[in-house]
């Protein structure tokens, strides 16, 4: 028997959903080209070598692979029996375009790739296995007018949705580094303790001191929550910081100009948060990350990344990047009753007697279209209270009914 719904972790939507879906996405990608950012398209699919290149951390463990087809997968060994696999994000996407387009795109280019990506996760609120990414990249520009220019573009995308309750936080991975050497760790075991510091704000203080506890000496665990938690009580915990982690002056110098000229341009809530790590080790200087009121997830992160472009290209290449999470905007939109804005939908309702003259019923629909109207073409049906009722869910608003070659307003 067939299954009538959709894989685990996958959805139908309605048009009314779609609808919504649709006008989202159009604000966001305005807002992106109104800052200068081109869009490009990816295949979904790619390559296994690069899906498994060991730059995504967890994430590579939850694609789906691609098993090769025909003889391919006849004399395929048991180890090399996918070649293929469904992309489980769109940076490394990016990546492989901009080696494969050198000559092509622009020593400084700005990117929008929007597109669905597949992780066999486990299903949860705003948590899903296919879902829509919405991306924006500077390529090639090494200075913080790529980190300025991404939060800017969205901040005006969040806007211009119907989002204004959200803050950004933003780090510094270099000075999460300085962090955890001031507070005793290893090089080798920063991810390890960046990993359990990203977990602050789910599992509390507490959580994170006896996860980090059970592999790493008590006092270099202790020092290191004081020195997090001394920051961000502080009034002006980037002022906090500069003075109790030196050799970090650099960077904190970048992260004001950020923060000023992010506040100047949008007024909007950017702060900064010691204990943002975002989960992605490919990240090599500033992360961001957004959240809303009530939202117990974040709306989207970025960040720059200037290692990862070279590792699959051969060419070290500046990046930064900015991804709003798509999916979760759009729930919290629908939670919000934001309806979207359309034209108007008028049902011509033909009644049986009728339905023969169907030369005559399309011009009458298309008087109707000419007038910039959408229009659809209905029969009448015997329950004709609940076929009115069916349209008008489905974005009817208007509805006429044809009479002889006439047509009247119901």
């Amino acid at each position: 028997m067939i299954n009538k719904t959709p894989p685990k972790g996958m959805r139908d939507f309605l048009p009314s959903e779609l609808a919504l879906r649709n006008q989202t996405l159009a604000k966001i990608k305005e807002a992106y080209v109104s800052c200068g950012f081109n869009e490009i398209e990816t295949p979904c699919v790619d390559d296994i070598n690069l899906l498994m290149s060991k730059q995504s951390g967890e994430n590579e463990k939850l694609m789906y692979k691609i098993l090769k087809r025909g003889e391919k997968l006849e004399k395929a060994s048991d180890g090399e029996l996918c070649d293929l696999g469904l992309r489980y994000e769109l940076t490394l996407s990016l990546a492989r375009y901009c080696a494969n387009n050198a000559g092509v795109i622009p020593p400084v280019f700005k990117a929008i790739q929007v597109g669905p990506v597949f992780r066999a996760d486990r299903p949860q609120k705003g948590r899903y296995r296919q879902f829509v990414q919405c991306d924006i990249d500077i390529i090639g520009e090494e200075s913080i007018l790529a980190e300025t220019d991404l939060i800017l573009a969205t901040v005006k995308a969040l806007k211009n949705v119907g989002l204004d309750d959200f803050t950004i936080k933003i780090n510094d991975r270099r000075i999460l580094k300085r962090l955890a050497a001031f507070c005793g760790f290893c090089e080798k075991d920063f991810e390890q303790v960046f990993i359990s510091l990203d977990k602050l704000d789910k599992i509390g203080l507490d959580g994170v001191k006896k996860e980090l506890e059970s592999d790493f000496e008590s006092e270099k665990v202790e020092k290191l929550l004081f020195v997090a938690d001394k920051i961000c009580s502080a009034t002006s915990p980037i002022d906090e910081c500069a003075k109790l982690l030196d050799g970090i002056e650099k960077e904190i110098g970048e992260l004001k100009q950020i923060i000023s000229a992010v506040k100047s341009c949008s007024n909007a809530n950017l702060v900064y948060d010691i204990t943002l790590v975002r989960g992605l080790s490919y990240y090599t200087g500033a992360i961001f990350e957004i959240n809303a009121s009530g939202v117990p997830y974040a709306l989207g992160g970025g960040g720059r990344y200037d290692g990862l472009l070279g590792k699959i290209t051969g060419t070290q290449t500046p990046a930064c990047g900015f991804s709003i999470g798509f999916e979760r905007i759009v729930d919290l939109l629908a939670e919000r009753k934001v309806t979207p804005q359309r034209k108007t939908y008028i049902a011509l309702i033909v009644p049986k007697e009728y339905a023969d003259q169907t030369e005559k019923i399309f011009l009458a629909a298309e008087k109707l279209r000419q007038n910039g109207e959408n229009c659809g073409v209905y029969k009448k049906m015997k329950n004709f209270p609940y076929q009115l009722k069916v349209l008008n869910e489905i974005g009817c608003d208007v509805f006429y009914i044809y009479e002889d070659g006439n047509i009247k307003k119901i």
